[in-house]
């Protein structure tokens, strides 16, 4: 009898545990459900017992496959980590994820450069605001806002962050904002990413929590549509310099205040530590270190809180 079980059947078998449905394993992994079902057949005769009740339009795992399943899944899941690392460690591509608003309002601008100095590489980008899962997901490096803590990660800072009010040229005049107190007057465009209203009205137009939550405000998940909401007249966001750069130079957003609220928080660039990058990658993160050094302008000045 040959020591090892069919491979096939394994993960057909594997799917059907995680799906709990031969029909959804099916779909999981292209095939029809009748496959499955030889697939888990085939494995049941190897291993001489019955891994699933079968009944009307549903199966149900014996408590001999859930047992089984515990014992397989992990090495199942370490082959297919290993298969994947290896296919993917010799390709001249760099797999990147980061927030879709720092895609949109920087990345986008300067990724150009990179190919130009780097022809052969391909970029792949995943834009979203989800955290990366380095062991289970192909990624090689991602760009993060948070305050840098992660013990597992490599960090790099690449710009650290503060809020900043912004609004348009023509929502600053019709509201006539000479103080930070006349913001009682506009509309808030709340952002996930910068959460601080509060904060910022606190420290500088001496408004107390209960006072700011008077003012009539619109929430967003995703800074990019707030900004625009701002640039369209509908209200003053609280953002970051990094990412209203082509809207100030282009006068459809201005900073009426220069009162900045310093954060804990800033962008950036995160890998595993126990992992060797590959030479794209590697590549990559040289040439981003050296655009936030060169095309990052120096602040002017400012009024800021100390931390």
């Amino acid at each position: 009898m040959n020591q090892h079980p069919p491979l096939n059947s394994l993960i057909a078998f594997d799917a059907a545990m995680r799906t709990n449905s031969f029909a959804l394993a099916a779909k999981a992994l292209y095939v029809t459900p009748g496959a499955i079902g030889q697939q888990i057949r085939n494995l049941e005769a190897w291993l001489g017992v019955a891994l699933f009740i079968r009944r009307i339009r549903q199966v149900q795992p014996t408590p001999e496959a859930l047992t089984y399943w515990k014992r397989i899944q992990p090495a199942l899941t370490q082959i297919r980590d290993a298969s994947n690392s290896l296919r993917h460690s010799r390709r001249v591509g760099v797999w990147l994820s980061m927030p879709p608003t720092f895609a949109a309002k920087w990345f986008t601008r300067h990724m150009a450069d990179f190919l130009t100095r780097h022809p052969d590489t391909e970029l792949h980008l995943n834009s979203s605001t989800a955290l990366v899962d380095f062991e289970h997901e192909q990624v090689d490096l991602a760009i993060r806002h948070f305050d840098g803590r992660a013990p597992e990660l490599d960090t790099t800072l690449l710009f650290p962050d503060d809020a900043r009010v912004y609004c348009s040229p023509g929502y600053a005049q019709r509201l006539c904002l000479e103080r930070p107190e006349d913001i009682c007057h506009g509309t808030l465009l709340n952002t996930t990413l910068h959460p601080h209203w509060t904060n910022w009205l606190s420290n500088f137009a001496n408004l107390a929590p209960e006072q700011s939550r008077l003012i009539p405000a619109i929430h967003f998940d995703q800074a990019l549509l707030a900004i625009d909401a701002a640039c369209h007249n509908q209200g003053l966001v609280l953002s970051s310099r990094l990412l209203t750069t082509e809207e100030i130079a282009g006068n459809r957003l201005i900073e009426p205040f220069p009162l900045r609220l310093p954060l804990n928080t800033g962008y950036y660039l995160v890998h595993p530590k126990r992992s060797q990058l590959r030479p794209g990658a590697e590549n990559f993160k040289i040439w981003l270190l050296e655009q936030f050094r060169e095309n990052t302008a120096p602040d002017t000045a400012t009024v800021s809180l100390p931390l």
